[in-house]
C-alpha cells in the first residue's frame, strides 16, 4: 500500500511537471502581447532572430528552409504563382505547406506570407481587378476606397494570404514616372483621404488602439504603406531616381499620408528605392529611425523593397555586407532578400558578432515583427482554410468594382462648339462603330500589375468584361455593332454609322518599364482617331495610367473620356457612356498640353494645362459649358478662361 502511494505521488508529480512544461507564455492568447513578445524573445537565439528579419520569394522557399532558418516571411513577387490559373485552393495549399515548415521549427514561430495586391488581388486568376489608384483618386470617394480595401482583403484571405504590399501612397508629381498610376493624385490631400483603404484592408481599430498596428480578424490583412518617402517626386519622373526637395517640402508634400496611415493603424511601411537629396532611402537613418519611428511613433515593422538593400550600392550588390549594415542601422526591420538568404544571414550574423550592429537594433526589429504577428492572431490561426474561397472574384466584389469604374471616369469634352452634347449615347441605333486598340483587350484595360508584373495582352489571362463586351450587352439587340481595331477612312465613310466609340491608350507596364519621355498612345491609336472622328460623331475613351498627349486630336473629337485603367469590369464604362449613371469623376492629375511643360502641377508659376486638376464635366451640365474650346487653334479670351477655371475649381471644391 505504501509503495503504491509513493508511485502515485511520483506519477502525480511527473504529470504536474509535464503539464507545467507544456505551458508556454508566448503561446497563451490570454497574455498581453507585450508579455508574449518578451517571453518569446527571451527564448530566441541570434540565428532565430535574424531568420525572422528575412523575407524570401516562394520560388526559393521550402519547408526545410523555413524550419531550419526560422524565416520570418515568404512572398510572391509580381506574377509568382503556384501554377498557371491557380485556384484559391491551390494558393492555400501552397501557403499552408510553407507554414508547416515554420511551425515545425524549434519555437514554432509562424511565417507571414505577403503579396502585391495593387488593385485587388491582382496576381490571382479570376480575382476582381479594381481600377488602379489614379482612377480611385478620380472618384474622390474615400468610403468607396475603404470598401474596395475590405473586398480586396477578403479575396486575399480567400487564398490563404494575410499580408499585402498596399497601399501605395506616393504623391506623383510627374506623369513621366512609370508608377504614376499607383498614385491617387498629384494633390497630397487627396492621397491622405485615400489612406482610408487601410481601414478596409485591416479593419477599423478601436479608439484605444489608434496609432498601433491593427488587423481585425481572419477576414482582414496586414497592410503596407509605401514607398517611404518621396518616391513620386523624382527628377524627371525617373523611377528609383533622386527627389530633390528641402525638409519642409518633404514633410508638407510627401509625409502627411504616412502620418495618416500610422494613425489608422497600418502594420508595415515599405522603404522606397529612390533617394532624397542624393542619399538612398534604404540607408536613411534620419528618416526611417529618426522620423518614422521616433517622431511619427510608428510601432509596426519597416520592410525593404525587392532587393532594395542591394541597390544601396552602385552597381547593386557590389558590397552586400555594407548594404546589410547600412540598411539595418538605418532602421529596416525585415529585408525582402528575396533569393540570397544564406548570404543575408551570414553577413548580418557577422556584423552582430563583430559588434558593428548592436543587439538592441536586432531586438527592436524582431520585436516589431512579432508585434504584427501577435496582433493579427497569426500564432492562434497560422493555417488557412477553405472557408473564404467563394469570395475570390465574387459577384458582389465585381459589382463594387463596376461602381468604382463608373465613378472614376472623367468627362473632358462633350460636344464640339455650337453643337449639342454627344453623351449620353443612345442605346438604340441602326449601326455603330467600335474601334481602337483597347476596345477588346482585357489586359490593356487592366494595366500593369495584373496576373504578371508587367500585365498582359489579350483576353485570356483572367476573367472579366472588355469595353466591347460591355457595349454589346448594353445596346439594344437591334443595334448593329461593327468592330474594327484600326479602320481606314474609306471604310468609315462607306458605312453609315450613327456614332463611333474609339478606345485607345497605353499598353500595360510596371515600374521602370513605364517611364516615358513622350507619353504618347500606342499606334494605331492616332490614326484610328483621325480616320473615325473625321467622318462620324465619335467619343474617344482614353485607357491610360496617366495623362497622355491628346491635345492635337481634341478639336476633331466630339466627346472625350479619361477612363484610366479600369480593371476587369468594363460595364462601368458603358454605365456612364449610355447614361445609366452620370459622370462624376474629376481629374486627380493635371492634364498637360505638351510634355515640354512637365513637371507641371497645380500652383506652379507656369501652370497652363489642357485640363486643370479637379476638372470634370457632368453629363447633365455638358450643354451649358461645352463651348469651352480645348483646341490650340482657337484664340483664347483671358476673361473666359479665368471664368472657366473658377467654375471648375468651384465644382471640385463643392463636390458638385
Amino acid at each position: 500500500m505504501g509503495i503504491s502511494l509513493v508511485k502515485l505521488v511520483v506519477w502525480v508529480s511527473w504529470l504536474a511537471m509535464a503539464v507545467g512544461a507544456e505551458y508556454v507564455k508566448y503561446k497563451d492568447p490570454k497574455q498581453p502581447v507585450a508579455a508574449r513578445i518578451k517571453d518569446l524573445m527571451s527564448k530566441m537565439t541570434l540565428a532565430e532572430k535574424i531568420g525572422q528579419m528575412a523575407q524570401i520569394d516562394r520560388s526559393v522557399a521550402t519547408e526545410q528552409i523555413l524550419r531550419d532558418y526560422s524565416v520570418g516571411s515568404v512572398l510572391s513577387g509580381g506574377g509568382s504563382e503556384p501554377l498557371p490559373e491557380a485556384k484559391a485552393e491551390d494558393w492555400i495549399n501552397m501557403v499552408n505547406a510553407f507554414q508547416n515548415g515554420s511551425l515545425s521549427s524549434r519555437l514554432g514561430i509562424p511565417m507571414i506570407y505577403g503579396i502585391d495586391a495593387i488593385h485587388g488581388h491582382n496576381n490571382v486568376y479570376n480575382a476582381t481587378i479594381f481600377p488602379h489608384n489614379v482612377g480611385l483618386g478620380a472618384t474622390g470617394d474615400p468610403e468607396l476606397v475603404k470598401k474596395i480595401g475590405a473586398a480586396t482583403a477578403l479575396e486575399v484571405r480567400a487564398t490563404g494570404i494575410p499580408y499585402v504590399f498596399a497601399p501605395c501612397i506616393a504623391v506623383c508629381r510627374d506623369p513621366r514616372w512609370g508608377r504614376c498610376y499607383e498614385s491617387y493624385s498629384e494633390d497630397h490631400k487627396v492621397v491622405e483621404q485615400m489612406t482610408d483603404i487601410i481601414l478596409g484592408l485591416q479593419g477599423d481599430p478601436p479608439t484605444s488602439r489608434k496609432g498601433v498596428p491593427y488587423v481585425g480578424g481572419k477576414g482582414k490583412v496586414a497592410a503596407c504603406a509605401k514607398h517611404f518617402v518621396g518616391d513620386g517626386g523624382t527628377t524627371g519622373g525617373i523611377n528609383e531616381n533622386n527627389t530633390v526637395i528641402d525638409m519642409h517640402g518633404l514633410l508638407s508634400m510627401y509625409m502627411p499620408a504616412y502620418s495618416q496611415s500610422i494613425i489608422k493603424g497600418v502594420s508595415t511601411v515599405m522603404v522606397s528605392y529612390s533617394s532624397w537629396n542624393g542619399q538612398k532611402m534604404h540607408a536613411n537613418r534620419e528618416l526611417i529611425s529618426g522620423f518614422l519611428k521616433n517622431t511619427l511613433k510608428f510601432k509596426g515593422f519597416v520592410i525593404s523593397d525587392w532587393q532594395g538593400i542591394d541597390r544601396i550600392t552602385s552597381p547593386p550588390h557590389a558590397n552586400y555586407t555594407y548594404s546589410v549594415q547600412a540598411a539595418i542601422q538605418a532602421g529596416i526591420d525585415m529585408v525582402m532578400v528575396p533569393f540570397n538568404l544564406t548570404e543575408f544571414v551570414d553577413d548580418l550574423t557577422y556584423l552582430v558578432d563583430s559588434k558593428v550592429i548592436l543587439m538592441d537594433r536586432i531586438d527592436d526589429a524582431v520585436r516589431r515583427i512579432l508585434q504584427v504577428k501577435f496582433t493579427m492572431g497569426l500564432f492562434e490561426t497560422p493555417m488557412a482554410d477553405f472557408s473564404l474561397v467563394n469570395e475570390l472574384g465574387s459577384q458582389a466584389h465585381r459589382d463594387l468594382a463596376r461602381e468604382a469604374v463608373r465613378k472614376s471616369l472623367v468627362l473632358l469634352k462633350n460636344g464640339k462648339p455650337g453643337s449639342t452634347p454627344l453623351l449620353p449615347l443612345p442605346k438604340k441605333a441602326s449601326k455603330i462603330l467600335v474601334a481602337g486598340t483597347h476596345a477588346d483587350n482585357l489586359g490593356y484595360q487592366c494595366g500593369g500589375w495584373t496576373i504578371n508584373w508587367q500585365g498582359f495582352n489579350g483576353n485570356n489571362s483572367t476573367r472579366g468584361t472588355t469595353i466591347l463586351g460591355a457595349i454589346k450587352s448594353t445596346v439594344e439587340r437591334s443595334t448593329e455593332i461593327v468592330f474594327r481595331e484600326s479602320p481606314d477612312a474609306n471604310f468609315v465613310k462607306s458605312n453609315k454609322f450613327d456614332y463611333a466609340i474609339v478606345v485607345v491608350g497605353e499598353p500595360p507596364y510596371a515600374e521602370t518599364a513605364g517611364d516615358s519621355t513622350n507619353l504618347t498612345m500606342i499606334d494605331p491609336g492616332p490614326s484610328a482617331i483621325n480616320n473615325v472622328c473625321g467622318t462620324v460623331k465619335c467619343v474617344v475613351v482614353i485607357i491610360s495610367g496617366r495623362p497622355i498627349v491628346i491635345e492635337p486630336y481634341v478639336s476633331a473629337i466630339d466627346a472625350l473620356v479619361a477612363a484610366w485603367l479600369p480593371g476587369t469590369e468594363g460595364q462601368g464604362v458603358t454605365d456612364v457612356l449610355y447614361g445609366d449613371y452620370r459622370f462624376s469623376g474629376k481629374l486627380p492629375r493635371t492634364w498637360f498640353k505638351t510634355v515640354d511643360q512637365l513637371p507641371m502641377n497645380v500652383g506652379d508659376s507656369h501652370y497652363d494645362p489642357l485640363f486643370p486638376l479637379g476638372f470634370g464635366l457632368k453629363t447633365e451640365s455638358g450643354a451649358s459649358i461645352v463651348s469651352r474650346s480645348t483646341s490650340s487653334a482657337t484664340p483664347r479670351r483671358p476673361g473666359l478662361f479665368i471664368f472657366m477655371i473658377t467654375v471648375t475649381l468651384s465644382f471640385y471644391i463643392t463636390g458638385k
